[in-house]
Protein backbone atom coordinates (compact mmCIF):
# COMPACT_ATOMS: atom_id res chain seq x y z
CA UNK A 1 0.00 0.00 0.00
CA UNK A 2 2.87 2.02 0.87
CA UNK A 3 3.77 2.09 -3.29
CA UNK A 4 0.28 2.88 -4.29
CA UNK A 5 -0.17 5.90 -1.72
CA UNK A 6 4.02 7.39 -3.05
CA UNK A 7 2.22 7.11 -6.84
CA UNK A 8 -0.89 9.04 -5.45
CA UNK A 9 1.24 11.69 -4.49
CA UNK A 10 3.92 12.15 -6.95
CA UNK A 11 0.70 11.94 -9.25
CA UNK A 12 -0.78 14.72 -7.33
CA UNK A 13 2.27 16.60 -7.29
CA UNK A 14 2.97 16.59 -10.61
CA UNK A 15 -0.87 17.62 -11.68
CA UNK A 16 -0.42 20.63 -9.49
CA UNK A 17 2.78 21.70 -11.18
CA UNK A 18 1.40 21.31 -14.43
CA UNK A 19 -1.59 23.05 -12.92
CA UNK A 20 0.33 25.75 -12.03
CA UNK A 21 2.27 25.74 -15.33
CA UNK A 22 -0.36 25.89 -17.38
CA UNK A 23 -1.83 29.15 -14.98
CA UNK A 24 1.62 30.87 -15.74
CA UNK A 25 1.57 30.16 -18.95
CA UNK A 26 -2.63 32.05 -19.58
CA UNK A 27 -0.83 34.86 -17.74
CA UNK A 28 1.98 35.32 -19.90
CA UNK A 29 -0.42 34.82 -23.34
CA UNK A 30 -2.83 37.66 -21.49
CA UNK A 31 0.33 39.50 -21.15
CA UNK A 32 1.85 38.98 -24.31
CA UNK A 33 -2.21 39.67 -26.07
CA UNK A 34 -2.18 42.65 -24.36
CA UNK A 35 0.84 43.92 -25.17
CA UNK A 36 0.32 42.99 -29.37
CA UNK A 37 -3.19 44.75 -28.97
CA UNK A 38 -1.65 48.15 -27.59
CA UNK A 39 1.02 48.02 -30.88
CA UNK A 40 -1.82 47.43 -33.13
CA UNK A 41 -3.84 49.97 -31.55
CA UNK A 42 -1.12 52.57 -31.83
CA UNK A 43 0.07 51.02 -35.26
CA UNK A 44 -3.57 51.78 -36.23
CA UNK A 45 -3.56 55.25 -34.52
CA UNK A 46 -0.14 55.96 -36.12
CA UNK A 47 -2.04 55.07 -39.61
CA UNK A 48 -4.91 57.51 -39.19
CA UNK A 49 -3.17 60.27 -37.55
CA UNK A 50 -1.05 60.14 -41.17
CA UNK A 51 -4.38 59.91 -43.37
CA UNK A 52 -5.35 62.58 -41.73
CA UNK A 53 -2.18 64.99 -41.72
CA UNK A 54 -2.20 63.45 -45.83
CA UNK A 55 -5.68 65.12 -45.97
CA UNK A 56 -5.16 68.15 -44.42
CA UNK A 57 -1.86 68.85 -46.35
CA UNK A 58 -4.42 67.99 -49.65
CA UNK A 59 -6.38 71.14 -48.50
CA UNK A 60 -3.62 73.31 -47.51
CA UNK A 61 -2.26 72.80 -50.74
CA UNK A 62 -5.69 73.28 -52.15
CA UNK A 63 -6.05 76.72 -50.29
CA UNK A 64 -2.61 78.13 -51.09
CA UNK A 65 -3.42 77.66 -55.10
CA UNK A 66 -6.68 78.89 -54.42
CA UNK A 67 -4.89 81.92 -52.63
CA UNK A 68 -2.63 82.38 -55.45
CA UNK A 69 -5.40 82.17 -57.61
CA UNK A 70 -7.40 85.22 -55.94
CA UNK A 71 -4.46 86.86 -55.70
CA UNK A 72 -3.53 87.11 -58.71
CA UNK A 73 -7.47 87.68 -60.19
CA UNK A 74 -7.22 90.31 -57.30
CA UNK A 75 -3.76 92.14 -58.87
CA UNK A 76 -5.45 91.93 -62.05
CA UNK A 77 -8.20 93.37 -61.57
CA UNK A 78 -6.48 96.62 -59.69
CA UNK A 79 -4.78 96.84 -63.05
CA UNK A 80 -7.93 97.20 -65.14
CA UNK A 81 -9.37 99.36 -62.33
CA UNK A 82 -6.05 101.68 -62.62
CA UNK A 83 -6.24 101.71 -66.30
CA UNK A 84 -10.13 102.46 -66.14
CA UNK A 85 -9.01 105.45 -63.79
CA UNK A 86 -6.30 106.51 -66.26
CA UNK A 87 -8.69 106.55 -69.01
CA UNK A 88 -11.22 108.40 -67.55
CA UNK A 89 -9.31 111.63 -66.12
CA UNK A 90 -6.94 111.93 -69.50
CA UNK A 91 -10.60 112.10 -70.97
CA UNK A 92 -11.44 114.69 -68.58
CA UNK A 93 -8.29 116.63 -69.21
CA UNK A 94 -9.08 117.08 -72.79
CA UNK A 95 -12.38 118.36 -72.44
Amino acid sequence: MAKGRDWRKTTMALAKKAKAAAVAAGRQADKLMTEARKRAESAARRRKMKKALQTTARVLAAAGKAAVVAAATAAAAAAIGEARARRTTKRTRRR
